[in-house]
């Protein structure tokens, strides 16, 4: 029958159990035949047959111990422990019955092996007072065969007795050991699930931290930003001023390449300028209660397609939207959930390959609220990953390219406005995402 671990104390026992079973194996070998001396100085005119003998044993033992080493040694490593102990207890058992029967120095042997399965090695508390019984049986058929039996009856009964007391012993040391293993090994398991965990949470903060680093990060260089964007819009106006002035000249009137010219550079211009306002209203927050203000949420919808734009080339957007769309609200926070929506939208269109790739923002009425929802034609989201996009640090994109933190951080702007951000899909067809924001 094959003894395969089940629990983690069972395998970190049978490991236990299999290094031990080596260790003693070869104690035992060195043990037995260091008994030559032993039976030159007490049965000198046996010594050749005993020494034979105890080189069989050895042989065997060495046998077993080949077994050990290997994929079949493991999984019967209990019994073939078993069996290697069991070796010089049939050998003493031989020599008492060639010897003296009960009156043989070498009940002693019997004695010696019983403590040293009980103090030393992992035995089980049954498989203790299997091996016990064992050895007081090979006692007992031992003396009961020798000559000498009718005369040694009460000798062989008191070194019976003493076999049953040190078998008693054994198996006493040997339940205790087994506890303190077992309450060893649950130790060694606890320890290292809570230094797994301990890992984990460490892992989790070092990432958190850089999330919080790469924040402030990002605050210093968005009031940067506001400083350098306001300093940008300077000659970007004197610009303007200066093309304006000379479309109203007469010269420029009369030529229509030189007009034509001012015209687009007005219109670039002037793109320059809706962008500049955008990114200043985008890196721009102050803290406080300001961050709940009224806002036009058209704005936001076309300052976020603005600053998506060169993710956004060759798609299709149109923006569907109410006559009133104030709202109130973080507007900055809320262009970065349009962004974050219209950058996975345009991801996934990307992987989709669409003949005509589209993404529509539509803004409607709801109540006492307005509602958003961005819907693209993409590839769709995997109803098993559906319900973890929300989740931080949950991405399906390659190692690198994020960390699954904005639909996580935009969930969380929403849940701030006082509503939820929502997601449906249809895997290889469509993903649309939908919030709602108060009225001011």
């Amino acid at each position: 029958m094959v003894n395969r671990p089940s629990t983690p104390y069972e395998q970190q026992l049978s490991d236990f159990r299999l290094a031990y079973s080596k260790a003693g194996s070869i104690t035992s070998i060195v043990l037995v035949l260091a008994g030559f001396g032993l039976d030159y100085f007490s049965y000198p005119e046996r010594l050749l047959e005993f020494s034979l003998l105890r080189l069989l044993v050895v042989l065997l033992t060495l046998g077993v111990l080949r077994l050990l080493f290997t994929d079949f040694g493991r999984l019967h490593v209990r019994s073939l422990t078993m069996l290697w102990l069991l070796l010089p207890q049939i050998m003493i058992a031989f020599m008492i019955y060639e010897t003296d029967g009960a009156q043989s120095i070498y009940f002693v042997g019997l004695h010696l092996a019983l403590y040293a399965v009980g103090i030393i090695l992992p035995i089980s508390f049954f498989e203790g007072i299997g091996f016990g019984v064992v050895t007081l049986v090979l006692y007992v058929v031992a003396c009961a065969l020798h000559p000498d039996a009718p005369d040694s009856g009460p000798r062989m009964v008191t070194n019976s007795l003493f076999i049953l007391f040190s078998a008693a012993a054994s198996a006493v040391c040997t339940w205790f050991n087994e506890k303190a293993r077992l309450r060893l090994f649950q130790l060694q398991h606890e320890v290292s699930e809570k230094n797994a965990s301990l890992r984990e949470i460490n892992a989790t903060l070092a990432e958190v931290k850089g999330q919080l680093i790469q924040r402030e990060k990002m605050a210093a260089i968005g009031t940067l930003s506001a400083g350098l964007l306001h300093e940008l819009n300077n000659p970007v106006n004197y610009s303007l001023m200066a093309i304006n002035m000379g479309l109203t000249c007469k010269a420029t009137a009369s030529d229509e390449m030189l007009k034509e010219s001012l015209t687009d550079a007005r219109e670039g211009m002037q793109r320059i300028q809706n962008i500049v306002t955008d990114l200043k209203t985008f890196a721009y927050q102050k803290p406080g209660q300001d961050s709940q203000r009224p806002f036009l949420l058209e704005n936001a919808v076309r300052s976020a397609v603005r600053l998506a734009g060169y993710e956004l080339k060759g798609i299709d957007v149109p923006i569907e939207l109410p006559q009133d769309t104030h709202v109130l609200g973080d507007e900055p926070a809320i262009i970065g959930v349009l962004i974050n929506l219209l950058s996975n939208a345009a991801l996934a269109l990307q992987a989709a390959k669409r003949e005509h790739p589209r993404i529509a923002v539509k803004v409607t009425q709801r109540g006492e609220r307005l509602g958003v929802s961005v819907r693209d034609n993409g590839t769709g989201i995997d109803p098993a990953n559906l319900g973890r996009v929300f989740e931080p640090f949950f991405t399906t994109r390659d190692v690198g390219a994020g960390l699954g933190l904005g639909l996580s951080v935009s969930y969380g702007i929403v849940q701030r406005h006082g509503g939820t951000l929502a997601v449906e899909s249809e895997p290889g067809q469509w993903t649309e995402f939908t919030f709602d924001l108060p009225r001011p």
